[in-house]
């Protein structure tokens, strides 16, 4: 890996059933000169693809902004539905460092693509995480609550004036409000329960996910018990395109949490409720360093990274619907290819 500045953009898009249009997007994304398109991870019960491309800063900018010209084109919120929460065509760009450049750095490179996107394409928007230009603002799921259908009062709630684009007028209707910013690494790693029962699935989210769960006491009062895992975001849904429920989580802090110490935690959990997991899927690309915490978090280290990652895939089950491929799921080995 060269010294110049590599960051990586890792955008989810509002349609994951038409492989015309995530074609478009993908050759959007080719089209920048040292953008590299690692992978492309679409699911049709969500109606939602998540791409992840790397390369210089400016050039991954470009492809991002030429991503938002083609899903502007051709999603129209106003009729989308699927099972992931979401608000707009392009619902979260993320830009994460990956090499000789700070949080603070790509903040200012989120912050760029967001002002563009809303001069040039009209779209209005939220910056995130470490680019976020309030407190309150910080928090994906602060900024999507009530989901695309309640940016009808939101448009008109000075509290929720956007940080680029705007919402006069009708346009936005059509693409939604997208949430831009800088981020450090997150895992999106998904468990399979051998039921069809999502409330069993969000029972075993609220227990893991390090916000817990809201209980209401007899007389009333409110108590909010934290989850066993720091580091850890988690819903439980059902999937239709696999006939059964999961425990979709984000991994959002890696030095906490790794997919191995999820993976036991649901399984824990899911065999106390009776209910068998069948194996587990990851969104997207993972670090070595991760794959190999994971083994060890499993108790299955092996001497060197390749085996401990192969002992970790195949206690994850993670290959239980598809081939899992190290050298294509597998950034650094990804990228040297």
């Amino acid at each position: 890996m060269s010294n110049s500045p590599l960051i990586e953009c890792v955008p989810n898009i509002s349609e994951g059933r038409d492989p015309a249009i995530l074609d478009q997007v993908a050759n959007a994304i080719r089209s920048v000169d040292e953008v590299q398109l690692l992978h492309m991870d679409p699911g049709a019960g969500a109606n939602r693809t998540v791409f992840t491309f790397a390369g210089p800063p400016a050039a991954v900018t470009e492809a991002a902004f030429r991503m938002f010209e083609v899903c502007k084109r051709t999603i129209d919120m106003s009729k989308q539905g699927g099972k992931h929460p979401r608000q707009g065509a392009v619902d979260v760009c993320p830009l994460v460092p990956l090499h000789g450049i700070s949080l603070d750095e790509t903040s200012q490179y989120a912050h760029q693509l967001g002002y563009r996107v809303g001069e040039e394409l009209g779209i209005p928007g939220w910056f995130y995480e470490s680019s976020a230009t309030m407190e309150r603002r910080k928090n994906l799921a602060t900024l999507r609550k009530g989901e695309y259908e309640a940016l009808a009062w939101k448009s008109k709630d000075a509290d929720w004036a956007p940080d680029f684009g705007s919402f006069s007028g009708d346009l936005w209707k059509a693409s939604g409000a997208s949430v831009i910013g800088a981020r450090n690494f997150l895992i999106a790693f998904n468990v399979d329960l051998d039921t069809d029962n999502s409330d069993i699935a969000q029972h075993i989210a609220e227990i893991i996910r390090e916000r817990g769960k809201t209980v209401f006491n007899d007389d009333g009062s409110r108590e909010e018990v934290p989850g066993l895992l720091n580091g850890v975001k988690a819903i439980g849904w059902f999937i239709p395109e696999y006939g059964n429920a999961q425990v979709s989580t984000n991994i959002v802090d890696i030095r906490k949490a790794s997919p191995g110490r999820v993976f036991a935690a649901v399984q824990r959990e899911a065999k106390r409720l009776g209910v068998r997991v069948l194996g587990s899927e990851l969104i997207g690309l993972i670090p070595e360093v991760v794959l190999v915490q994971s083994a060890r978090d499993l108790g299955v280290p092996e001497p060197g990274d390749l085996p401990s990652m192969m002992n970790a895939v195949h206690f994850l089950k993670l290959d239980h619907r598809r081939e899992f491929d190290i050298d294509e799921r597998v950034i650094e080995r990804k990228m040297r290819r």
